[in-house]
């Protein structure tokens, strides 16, 4: 992903919080026959508190992308959407896509099966958390046997990242007065609504004020 230094997000914590809410990953590889991409769910290590990342990939995702022995890119997408030009008024502007996405690069470690089981376990417990009837990994009709043979199914990795690429293209190169129209647009009944990517332009727009004054 290209950086712009206008869009580029650098604050560890706001990162942090894009890969919480958005948890359904990319992992991209150069695999033996050419490049390889999968898609998992990926949380931060809780045992950290800087960008590193555990998961795990089914067999055999582990070979076709050498995990522990190549580099990874884990790229995480948050909010994103239309914006129009007729929302900037009486001003040139051509169609554009705001959006927020973070890149982490490294190569990864792998986990002992004891620590991917906590992490599946982890993984399972959070998910659940928001249902009304939430179920662990243990609840029956599951059974410890069970649920041993599908984790042996998987291989754990925990990767601290070398490289960090994060962006969030949010109309910050726009005027007040326009990022209001095209927030009013968000936030509306149009065909191109969108809540979620309104509270990010809102909530990069603030850090913007806040970091000029």
């Amino acid at each position: 992903m290209r950086q712009n230094p206008s869009f580029a997000m650098t604050d560890p914590t706001e990162i942090r919080r894009v890969i919480q809410r958005h948890p359904w990953a990319t992992i991209v590889s150069d695999g033996d026959d050419g490049l390889v991409a999968s898609h998992y769910a990926i949380l931060l290590d809780e045992d950290r508190d800087d960008l590193t990342i555990v998961g795990h990939v089914g067999r055999p995702d582990d070979l076709i992308h050498g995990l522990g022995s190549r580099e990874l890119l884990v790229m995480f997408q948050g909010p994103h959407g239309y914006i129009s030009p007729g929302w900037y008024g009486d001003v040139a502007g051509v169609p554009t896509w705001n959006f927020v996405s973070v890149h982490l690069s490294g190569v990864p470690e792998i986990l002992s099966d004891e620590e991917n089981l906590r992490v599946l376990e982890r993984m399972t417990a959070l998910f659940e958390s928001r249902l009304a009837d939430p179920r662990g990994m243990w609840t029956p009709p599951n059974d410890e046997a069970y649920v041993q043979r599908l984790a042996a199914g998987t291989v754990g990795f925990r990767l601290t990242p070398t490289k960090v690429v994060a962006k969030r293209k949010l109309s910050q190169n726009r005027p007040p007065e326009t990022v209001e129209r095209v927030l009013e647009q968000l936030e509306g009944d149009g065909p191109y609504a969108d809540a979620a990517l309104a509270a990010e332009m809102r909530r990069a727009h603030i850090a913007r004020v806040e970091h000029r004054s």
